[in-house]
């Protein structure tokens, strides 16, 4: 690899699995705080404030579908206390055990130990927010060499923006950041062949910081050696074989129901064929990947214009969906305009009414007929976690 030695990608993957660690533990703590697991608890008269007890979190994780057994659920909260994101209340266990005993994320007591790893992370975290909040040109389609990179940024006017919105002094100093962004794994140029320079290259963030995750991806050691896809991020996959759990149903042309066995939904991307999608994780699964839904459940494409025309046999519906720490739970694919391939069935979408092959009209009030699938799932991914979403339903005649 030019440029970037072989050294500092083992380092950046490293610093990445660091990072990946901490989103897990800070969703999972504000999910906990919302629903009243982390609360002021007394014992022996004494008030300990923001925590939770062991044996009902574990409870809580079996209940949710975060862990399939009382084991995996220890496995993976005594990796947030190794990785000191938890500790007990009066740092007497060293191990996370499956008892009444009270447990805090350090983030609740100031105790979390703020290093330079940890200080470049939250940085990155807090400026990818920013650029994702705020209206600007900054992540565009761009074209590098004849190949074109979605959601890229020109480096220029990266620090541009840095020195606008006050984030550095000046451009060597925003030129110091791009630099430690990179080598933490946060933004890579395109290629992976240049360092950070204050130029006209291009550059992504490696590290969609707002993926929801699943609290098993701790317990695996492998890091992802490319940027996350923005290939639809709502891609099914089964997470395990042997589980018997929900079902992603889709409706075949033939009008026949399929039953796609899956662990939950996720929101993170999966790998995708050029015929379909797969239902395999290659993070949260060793085994191969399943082809599930390797046809569009459309009859026939329509046209915008045709969905649009007055006295169609389409009717205009509008969900709103609230996404859980897992996703929203559908797939969409297609081409202007995009289509609903799968709903899972007991997941937020499905709870709203959203069904399979309705036609996506608007994300957020923004018009979205003329938009690839790609697109329209980028769109979803990062923006907030609620939804409202205009669709066309054929009319059953």
């Amino acid at each position: 690899m030019d440029g970037v030695g072989n050294t500092m990608q083992k380092k950046a993957a490293e610093l990445e699995r660091m990072a990946e660690v901490l989103i897990i533990g800070e969703q999972l703590r504000l999910r906990l705080h919302e629903g009243k697991v982390i609360k002021d608890r007394r014992h022996h008269l004494r008030t300990y404030p923001n925590c939770f007890v062991a044996k009902e979190l574990i409870d809580w994780l079996m209940e949710h579908r975060e862990a399939s057994d009382r084991e995996t659920a220890i496995r993976i909260m005594q990796k947030l206390l190794d990785h000191s994101i938890i500790h007990h209340v009066c740092d007497e266990h060293k191990d996370f055990k499956d008892m009444k005993l009270f447990y805090r994320f350090r983030k609740d007591d100031g105790t979390f130990p703020l290093d330079n790893e940890a200080k470049v992370f939250l940085r990155g975290q807090r400026i990818f927010e920013k650029l994702m909040n705020t209206e600007n040109s900054l992540l565009q389609t761009r074209e590098e060499e004849g190949v074109t990179f979605e959601r890229a940024l020109v480096a220029s006017e990266f620090v541009d923006w840095l020195l606008q919105e006050g984030e550095v002094a000046s451009r060597e100093e925003a030129e110091q950041l791009g630099r430690r962004l990179l080598e933490h794994g946060i933004i890579q140029h395109v290629t992976n062949k240049n360092h950070f320079v204050d130029g006209e290259l291009l550059y992504q963030f490696r590290m969609n910081f707002r993926r929801r995750r699943r609290l098993m991806e701790l317990l695996t050691d492998r890091c992802r050696s490319i940027p996350e896809s923005q290939d639809s991020p709502f891609c099914l996959r089964r997470q395990n074989p042997d589980r018997r759990n929900t079902s992603f149903h889709s409706v075949s042309p033939s009008k026949e129901m399929k039953v796609v066995s899956a662990v939950r939904r996720s929101s993170m991307s999966s790998s995708c064929s050029s015929n379909g999608y797969y239902s395999s994780s290659p993070i949260l699964s060793s085994s191969p990947p399943v082809l599930c839904n390797p046809k569009s459940v459309l009859k026939r494409q329509v046209s915008p214009e045709e969905l649009q025309t007055p006295g169609g046999p389409y009717i205009k519906k509008t969900f709103t969906i609230v996404g859980d720490a897992v996703g929203w739970g559908f797939v969409v694919r297609g081409n202007k305009p995009c289509h609903v391939q799968a709903v899972d069935p007991s997941g937020p979408a499905a709870a709203a009414g959203m069904k399979v092959c309705q036609f996506v009209v608007s994300v957020n009030g923004l018009n979205v007929l003329s938009l690839d699938y790609r697109t329209v799932s980028s769109l979803i991914l990062t923006g907030p976690r609620t939804v409202v979403m205009e669709v066309m339903e054929e009319i059953e005649q």
